[in-house]
């Protein structure tokens, strides 16, 4: 598993705290070998380097299947340019799920986070934000307007995947969680049904 990040080409600097537009610039993207197959989730190309970071796209997928998979419809990002880019491999290449990778929906949530299971890692979209140090929280109560769930709601939606041996929780905003990830989803499911606000992240 590889994670890198890249601008959001939709950041907002001095987007007012706990606002819908307040997230870091730099957004985070998978990759995930199975042996069989690549997985690209949210992938977002970067800006600096993009033709040699696609040459090594190429190199490493060597005429495998590759799949695009999204967690939320937020982050599309670059997933048309990659489809196309590797078509030839698979002829449905975003959402086409391999195997070795597990969908967990959170209906009513809006959001669908990937299970790895040879990698022991969770990746999510929105849903939950990386902070410093191994912590981990709900994303704010803004950003779930357009769903059917508010902070608590969510929290209850997460909770059934405390039965997975999570070691590592990779997010998509902030820093990822590379130890005793089970442990940081249940401080955060805990704090979340409590209602309490942890305080903004750092830019």
């Amino acid at each position: 598993m590889w994670r890198w990040t890249a601008p959001h080409p939709d950041w907002t600097p001095g987007a007012p705290d706990g606002g819908e537009e307040d997230w870091q610039q730099m957004v985070g993207c998978v990759l995930y070998d199975t042996g069989d197959a690549v997985a690209l989730i949210d992938p977002l190309l970067p800006r600096d380097g993009r033709e040699r970071f696609l040459a090594w796209l190429d190199r490493h997928a060597a005429d495998r299947p590759v799949s695009i998979l999204t967690t939320i419809r937020w982050h599309r990002r670059d997933r048309e340019e990659l489809a196309r880019r590797y078509s030839g491999a698979l002829a449905r290449a975003w959402n086409a799920v391999p195997a070795g990778v597990a969908p967990h929906p959170l209906r009513g949530a809006g959001e669908t986070l990937f299970w790895l299971p040879g990698a022991a890692a969770l990746v999510t979209g929105d849903r939950l934000l990386g902070g410093p140090h191994g912590t981990l929280r709900v994303c704010p109560q803004s950003w779930l307007s357009r769903v059917r769930v508010d902070r608590a709601g969510l929290a209850e939606l997460l909770r059934p995947l405390l039965e997975l041996p999570i070691e590592r929780l990779v997010v998509s905003h902030g820093e990822p969680v590379l130890h005793d990830g089970r442990g940081a989803l249940e401080r955060a499911i805990e704090e979340a049904r409590g209602g309490a606000e942890h305080p903004r992240r750092e830019r």
